[in-house]
Formats: structure tokens, C-alpha cells, sequence
């Protein structure tokens, strides 16, 4: 198979690259601007993702594309208008791949979206599924969406086949943001009041998701779906800290406070946002995939986990 992946420098793109190139994939890296990558892959830089990104070299005698390229959920977004910079290459960027992709011949396109098309929280009990309709609540999540309803538009008009995938938080070597920041906190043993969150959350390890993009890229069965995907493990953020503290060795004091305390406090600093990210509850239906496309995750969170702190004690100064 004559791979393009975009986005191939980032923290998923790297290991899909490589991942591809071991499984004897021939693998074209799109890059924003020439930078590093893999070195066993071809790479080729595109310039900015937009509605008039030159992709006729990128394409060329491709297969299949798999779009990572994205403008990234941030938590303090300084753009004058954050939902049109997300549009500009969120959804016009990805409409514009695509039918470039038609034009060319690609058989192909799997688009990495995001859970946030689906919401940001699930009630006690309750889990995200494909079925769900959307209910995106901020401007990245609402460009997502409207990423997969152009895409949608185009597979119809072009016969290219599409791949939606909608993943979780992604964590593994190489992770940054929140994840990394919480690696930081535990490793330093700073004490964290979230001793007593009894909430559950899902995540996927990257090397999952590598694994599930793969399966979509090549399974006869996936072509017209959307696949919700993850680790299948839901953890509470006080076990997550749990797990990693143990993985990395250390033993961080964990303080038992109540959540609404944290909620009033959290309030108080306009830190709700963030907050609810560590106690809110966001729990995925992964049967789907398994069902159609007899996908199980290759690593369990404790691989994960582990592999995740072996690979910051490393990296840590």
C-alpha cells in the first residue's frame, strides 16, 4: 500500500510512519514546513493546510491517505476568532485534501477527528457512541465535525471511500500538554488534591491507535464508517495517578479533598474548565470497531502507562 500520512511529525504521525514502513507500507510524509521526521519514510513538505494547499506532489501514485494535520485544541486560544482559524484548516484544509485525494485517484481517506464531536462529558454510567448525535462545545470540536460532514459530502459526490475515526485523549512516549504536565507534577512528588475522584474516563495509548488507524486503512469493511476508538479500559483520574506514580516509582501524596471543594475553588480562579477535565466523567463505546473489523487493542493502559513513564525517565532533566 502507497501511504500519505499528514501531520507526520506530530506525536501520532511519527509512530504511524514508522509503524507503516515496518509493515512494508510504502510511506510519504506530508509536513507542514521541512522539518524533522522519520527517517524511514519519504518526506514532503506542503506548506499550510488550507482550502488552496498544493497537495499534487504529496498525492502522487498514492493509496491511501490517513489526515492527522489539524489545528489543536487549546486551553487559552489567543486568535481573534478561534473558530474560523480552527475552520480554515480543520474543515476547509480537509474538504480540499479530500477532493484533491479524488482527483488524483486515492481510494482512500481516513480522518483522525476527535471525541469532541461527540461532547466533552458523559453522565455516570453513560457512554459516547457512534450512534450519538453530535454535540460539539467548542469551536475545535465544532470544526471537527464539520470536517467529517464535508467529507461525508465528498465520498458521496466522488466515490472516494472515508474513514472517520473519533479518539479519545492520546497518551504515549513523546505525549505533551496536560499529559506530560501531570507526568512532570508526579515525578517531582508535589502533593495533588485528587485523592478521592471517583470518576471514569477513557483514554488510548498511541500505540493503539496507530494499530486502529492501520485496521482502517486497510480493512475492505471500514470504507463509509465511523469508528469510535480506545483503550477499553475506563480509569478513575485518581487510579490513572495511581498507575503512573507507580510507573514512574514514585509515591506523590494523593489528598482525599471533595470534589465540590475542588469545583468552589476552581470556580473561584475561573479554572472550571480545566478542572472538570480531571473530574468529569467522558466513558467511549468501542464495540463497533471490534464488531466490524475484529479490532482489539494490541497494548492494555498498563502497557501503556508504563511504557509512557519508562520513556519520560528518560527524557526528564
Amino acid at each position: 500500500m502507497r501511504l500519505l500520512v499528514t501531520g507526520a511529525s506530530g506525536f501520532v504521525g511519527q509512530q504511524l510512519c514508522i509503524a507503516s514502513a515496518m509493515c512494508r507500507h510504502v510511506v510519504r510524509a506530508a509536513l507542514r514546513v521541512p522539518s524533522y521526521g522519520p527517517t524511514s519514510v519519504e518526506s514532503i513538505s506542503v506548506g499550510e493546510i488550507n482550502d488552496s494547499t498544493d497537495w499534487s506532489k504529496a498525492l502522487q501514485d498514492i493509496d491511501v491517505v490517513i489526515h492527522l494535520a489539524a489545528r489543536v485544541h487549546v486551553m487559552h486560544d489567543t486568535a481573534v476568532d478561534p473558530l474560523s482559524e480552527f475552520r480554515r484548516t480543520n474543515t476547509q484544509g480537509t474538504e480540499h485534501l479530500a477532493r484533491c485525494a479524488a482527483a488524483r485517484g486515492v481510494k482512500r481517506l481516513v480522518y483522525v477527528s476527535s471525541i469532541k464531536v461527540n461532547g466533552e462529558e458523559t453522565p455516570t454510567g453513560n457512554r459516547y457512541s457512534e450512534l450519538d448525535a453530535p454535540a460539539p462545545q467548542d469551536p475545535y470540536g465544532v470544526s471537527k465535525w464539520e470536517a467529517e460532514q464535508a467529507l461525508w459530502q465528498v465520498s458521496r459526490e466522488t466515490g472516494l471511500e472515508v474513514v472517520v475515526v473519533r479518539p479519545p485523549l492520546v497518551y504515549g512516549p513523546g505525549v505533551k500538554g496536560n499529559f506530560l504536565q501531570m507526568l512532570k507534577v508526579l515525578a517531582r512528588r508535589w502533593p495533588l488534591p485528587l485523592g478521592a475522584v471517583s470518576n471514569r474516563r477513557d483514554l488510548i495509548y498511541v500505540g493503539n491507535l496507530v494499530d486502529a488507524l492501520m485496521t482502517c486503512a486497510t480493512h475492505p469493511a471500514a470504507a463509509g464508517h465511523t469508528y469510535l476508538v480506545c483503550d477499553g479500559e475506563s480509569v478513575s483520574t485518581t487510579e490513572l495517578l495511581k498507575q503512573l506514580s507507580q510507573a514512574l516509582g514514585v509515591s506523590p501524596p494523593l489528598l482525599p479533598f471533595p470534589p465540590v471543594l475542588l469545583r468552589w475553588a476552581a470556580a473561584l480562579g475561573g479554572k472550571s474548565a480545566q478542572l472538570e477535565r480531571l473530574l468529569g466523567s467522558l466513558q467511549i463505546d468501542d464495540g463497533r470497531i471490534r464488531r466490524e473489523l475484529g479490532w482489539q487493542p494490541p497494548y492494555t493502559l498498563q502497557q501503556g502507562l508504563q511504557a509512557t513513564a519508562a520513556w519520560y525517565k528518560k527524557t526528564d532533566r
